[in-house]
């Protein structure tokens, strides 16, 4: 099986956390944290739980002036709270066969051909987290990267979830059907998902925004899902899409079970 992206410092993202619940998650689960940043105008109560965290993990707690705070940020928004650490750690796909394995449940993993923008990404972590998926798997090129937007859209998930990155994702398409694995590809014209059956060892793909799923990649997937619509609009945003498709597939699996 291709490998995800090898494991170490080099394949860190790295940037800055901001906002109270986005820092608190990651610091509560990030292997690494390196500065906590408080503004000089917050209210140190408030933030004494984050400092404290911060602390445990070894990093080192600065303050800075609101509008310092606000640079190093890039937004008014950071609640007078930033972590500088490692967004995201990439494992390999062969760890959420493990995780999978290690829970008792067949795999179930989030495929995302293309899909570029980081709000859209964040919230498909953020839902394939509550849904129990076992990993998202996105490409090294072609899409969107763990970024700080990605983590403040994902609201501390990016640093739950096993997430790979892949320098082919149809090679890994194949390798993964290899073990039994069944791939669903979400598209528009697919026949409703309310009809197919999505019990099993699944793996659902996600494609970019406006093109939706490659060609090659569509041809490698066992089966086309989509959600009827029944508005005017023809389409749904890919990340809402998604996530009712992951949920679908969780109410079938909890009604087999």
């Amino acid at each position: 099986m291709e490998k995800g992206a090898a494991r170490g410092r080099e394949e860190e993202e790295q940037g800055i956390v901001f906002g109270k619940n986005a820092v608190a998650e990651t610091l509560k689960s990030a292997s690494r944290a390196d500065t906590l940043y408080l503004s000089t105008e917050a209210d140190e109560r408030s933030l004494a739980y984050l400092a404290a965290l911060a602390k445990e993990r070894g990093a080192v707690v600065k303050k800075l002036h609101p509008l310092k705070l606000q640079k190093l940020c890039g937004s008014e928004r950071h609640q007078g709270v930033a972590l500088q650490c490692a967004l995201c750690e990439y494992c390999e796909v062969e760890d959420m066969l493990e995780l999978a394995a290690e829970r008792g449940e067949e795999p179930f993993l989030l495929l995302l051909d293309g899909l570029e923008d980081p709000h859209n990404l964040g919230a498909v972590i953020r839902t394939a987290e509550c849904a129990g998926a076992h990993g998202v798997i996105i490409p090294k090129r072609g899409g969107c990267s763990i970024t700080p937007a990605v983590v403040r859209s994902a609201a501390g998930a990016a640093t739950h979830m096993k997430i790979a990155r892949v320098s082919n994702l149809a090679s890994q398409i194949r390798e993964l059907k290899k073990l039994g694995i069944f791939f669903y590809c979400a598209e528009a014209d697919g026949e409703s998902c309310f009809e197919a059956d999505l019990t099993g060892p699944a793996a659902l793909v996600v494609g970019s925004e406006g093109q939706g799923v490659s060609r090659l990649s569509r041809e490698l997937c066992d089966r086309t899902i989509a959600l009827p619509l029944k508005g005017r609009i023809g389409s749904l945003n890919a990340s809402v899409a998604a996530g009712v498709l992951m949920y679908e597939i969780v109410r079938q699996r909890a009604l087999k079970a």
